[in-house]
């Protein structure tokens, strides 16, 4: 069953600005000169062309170009910080030390030294400047996956932009003992808290994949569509990019099955883990369903055969009608 969301915080998050909880990331520190280009041969996107107060989404691949985890890099200037789920973090963790040979990188564990919350919505870069040591324009200004240094009552702050919701956001990162004076400020700044049930219906609506729930460890990065934000092209080597070349260049990047939106009539919603079904056979399933405000009807994620990826295409889910979508489902 789809947990029922509240329709104040869905429009706080739209219109003014929603509080997040981030309790389920995990944050990792590189330093030494050599962090950029070591991450460079592990990671899918172009870690070595990152400035200070830049970043990247990318994904960490199988040498058979399988996920091991997806993950947000911000290059500090000083330090570089990777963002991913708790739940990988101590295979990610081993496997980053694993490699690490001659090269000058040090690896730190900072989850329970520095905390994250998030705000999203359009209101966001006025409350944080409201909140924070630093002027709305610095916020504002900050481009996708950009960050920079603030501080919140004279404790060191770090600000990541992220746009994971669909809306404008922004990760706030504070030490353990700052964390709750910080959402006791955001709150009383205006932000809204919003429970998970509807940030995960935001997520959708962006048509964004969530690691361990429409994407995992058997997954290849195309077939989830995230090759745009987190693959470079023009980079050198990296673990798994002979599998990822072979499919974009001799097949044309067609893979077996492709992550797609869908959307029905009515008022029941897609159920997660419910067959696809077309022309009488089972095509994919459903990995992520909401019930959309903006929208107001049924929409989930889910992969699907790629003869039946178009937008447009007829499928049935538990002998109801639907049809595939082009994700984002609200841009």
């Amino acid at each position: 069953m789809v947990p029922a969301i509240s329709i104040q915080e869905y429009d706080a998050a739209r219109q003014r600005v929603g509080l997040v909880d981030r309790a389920e990331y995990a944050y990792v520190v590189l330093s030494g000169k050599d962090r950029a280009s070591y991450l460079q041969g592990l990671l899918t996107n172009d870690i070595s062309a990152l400035g200070a107060g830049q970043g990247c989404y990318s994904a960490y691949l199988t040498p058979q170009g399988r996920m091991i985890a997806d993950l947000w890099v911000y290059e500090l200037g000083d330090v570089m910080l990777l963002r991913l789920l708790r739940d990988v973090k101590p295979t990610v963790l081993a496997k980053l030390d694993q490699f690490i040979f001659s090269e000058d990188v040090q690896l730190g564990d900072v989850s329970d030294t520095f905390i994250g919350t998030a705000i999203v919505g359009p209101h966001s870069p006025r409350l944080l400047s409201s909140v924070l040591d630093i002027p709305e324009n610095a916020v504002s200004g900050l481009a996708e996956h950009g960050n920079l240094r603030a501080t919140f009552a004279a404790q060191p702050a770090i600000v990541l932009r992220n746009s994971d919701l669909g809306e404008p956001g922004f990760d706030v990162l504070v030490e353990a003992i700052a964390f709750q004076p910080l959402r006791a400020a955001l709150h009383h700044a205006g932000a809204v808290e919003i429970d998970p049930a509807t940030a995960d219906t935001l997520r959708v609506e962006a048509g964004v994949p969530k690691f361990h729930q429409d994407m995992d460890e058997e997954t290849i990065p195309l077939e989830a569509g995230i090759e745009s934000r987190a693959i470079s092209l023009t980079k050198g080597c990296y673990v798994g990019q002979e599998v990822i070349i072979r499919v974009l260049h001799r097949g044309h990047g067609r893979v077996a099955r492709k992550l797609v939106g869908l959307a029905k009539g009515g008022d029941v919603s897609f159920k997660r883990g419910a067959m696809v079904k077309a022309e009488g056979r089972d095509i994919g399933e459903v990995t992520s369903a909401v019930w959309s405000p903006a929208l107001q009807r049924p929409i989930a994620l889910a992969y699907v055969h790629r003869d039946f990826v178009a937008p447009g295409t007829s499928v049935t889910v538990d002998g109801a009608d639907a049809e595939v979508v082009a994700l984002p489902f609200v841009k």
